[in-house]
């Protein structure tokens, strides 16, 4: 009897570790700003660090094309298949539906037979450079969680710029250079993202990956997001702590991965030879069948829900923050300074609210929050320059930091930032280790209790 109870636990085990395989032991999906939780003065507020989920951004974007006379069909005209310039037997029309290929179709359901195209004129004004910049625009700060990725309809174009702005459009950065030969076009040794580390993951690179003109299963060009997070969450994005704490701490981490605007350069067209063929110019063109950007909302992990009205995003702000990215302390709200939400410590981080003004309540306020250890995290940054400040690291339950060394904690509290109740130096009240168990249970079961109610693949 207890052989076979045995192997029934034993083989259950085996069936949830094989299943727990693909997560990481911590994460932190930051789908909840607060909740309820009991202590010994009744119910309070346990407020979390929260972000949108991740989603579909061209459902939000608006384009912009530069000319903007340079989509086909007005007037009408001809053009030719690339790989053989003799079949002509194409045409686009803007005045008929069937034959108009204008920029929205760029984001359209994609997966119809035939597929649907923004098309370009033809390059028949050539040796004129035939140039285009589309240009997407959210109104919105947003963050990027995943590649983006462009496909082309005809040949992907022998050079491109992907460039980036975080002030609406007002300057504009560049992201990737593309180009069957970097040298020749942009004076840049040829890389690819599998070259880069750590260390150089915001370098600017151009890469040959996706020029190699017209091939019919070679159409998309690729952005490496993920590939970049992997350098600090593993090649499985399994890590997720150290991902998290590396943008929690280096500004210019995030600031790479967080636009407002996006600008496809297209500055050649896609040649397929040395010299271009002038005696059939109809055969050169752009054509871009879709576009995939995901990302999120940039609320300052201050909001879950970023809502699209009257054409335009905003966070509803929680913490007792305001403004469109929840960038600032509501009125009546301000008795510190705003800060952005943070990640650390997984799983659930810190929210950083805004607490009300001492005028407006008559005495400072009290913190009710117990934080875990945030010494204890693995993160790729452990060595930080200040122990407090306060944009990221503030002194909890009513800490104040002195000259960013130490926190000055309140009688009842202790560690690095007041995190720990003194009690549980004394072994008089629970504590916890800080090795990704929880004071509600043992780490196995809340994997267990996570898999059960999750029901989405991790979402960052």
């Amino acid at each position: 009897m207890y052989l076979s109870r045995f192997l029934s636990i034993h083989a259950l085990w085996v069936t949830v570790s094989s299943v727990m395989q693909p997560y990481p032991l911590v994460w932190g999906h930051y789908d909840v700003c607060k909740t309820q939780i009991y202590t010994e003065e009744g119910k309070v507020w346990d407020y979390m660090a929260c972000q949108p989920e991740s989603t579909d951004m061209t459902k939000y974007l608006k384009v912009k094309l530069d000319p903007p006379d340079i989509t086909c069909g007005d007037p009408p005209e001809t053009f030719c298949a690339m790989g053989n310039p003799y079949m002509c037997n194409n045409e686009c029309d803007a005045s008929t539906p069937e034959l108009a290929h204008p920029p929205e179709l760029m984001f359209d359901f994609e997966g119809r037979h035939p597929s649907t195209f923004w098309q370009s004129a033809t390059w028949k004004d050539y040796p004129k450079p035939l140039q285009v910049n589309i240009t997407l625009s959210w109104s919105k700060t947003i963050e990027l969680t995943d590649n983006i990725v462009i496909t082309f309809e005809s040949g992907r174009p022998d050079q491109m710029i992907l460039e980036k702005s975080l002030d609406y459009g007002r300057t504009w950065q560049p992201y990737q250079y593309y180009a069957t030969d970097c040298l020749d076009a942009f004076h840049m040794d040829p890389k690819s993202v599998k070259d880069l580390s750590q260390h150089t993951v915001l370098e600017i690179i151009c890469t040959e990956e996706y020029s190699t003109g017209y091939m019919t299963n070679s159409k998309i060009i690729h952005f490496e997001i993920k590939d970049r997070f992997a350098f600090f969450a593993g090649p499985w994005l399994r890590n997720m702590a150290s991902l998290y704490g590396q943008l929690d701490t280096t500004k210019k981490l995030r600031d790479f991965f967080t636009v407002t605007d996006l600008r496809i350069r297209l500055l050649r067209p896609a040649v397929g030879e040395i010299f271009v063929d002038e005696l059939h110019l109809a055969r050169y063109f752009y054509a871009i069948s879709d576009i995939k950007v995901h990302g999120r909302c940039k609320c300052n992990l201050h909001a879950t829900v970023c809502v699209y009205d009257n054409s335009k995003l905003t966070c509803e702000c929680e913490h007792n923050t305001t403004g469109p990215d929840c960038g600032k302390c509501k009125k009546n709200y301000q008795g510190r300074p705003w800060s952005p939400g943070s990640y650390l410590p997984i799983p659930k981080g810190t929210a950083n609210t805004c607490i009300p003004s001492i005028s407006s309540i008559g005495n400072p306020p009290k913190f009710n929050t117990i934080w875990p250890n945030i010494s204890s995290l693995e993160v790729s940054n452990p060595k930080q320059a200040n122990v407090c400040d306060n944009e990221l690291l503030h002194c909890q339950n009513g800490g104040t930091c002195h000259n960013n060394v130490r926190c000055l904690c309140p009688a009842a509290y202790t560690g690095i930032l007041c995190e720990k109740l003194r009690c549980e130096e004394a072994g008089s009240c629970s504590s916890d280790s800080g090795q990704g168990s929880s004071p509600q249970g043992h780490p196995t079961l809340l994997l267990l209790t996570a898999l059960l109610v999750t029901a989405s693949p991790l979402v960052f």
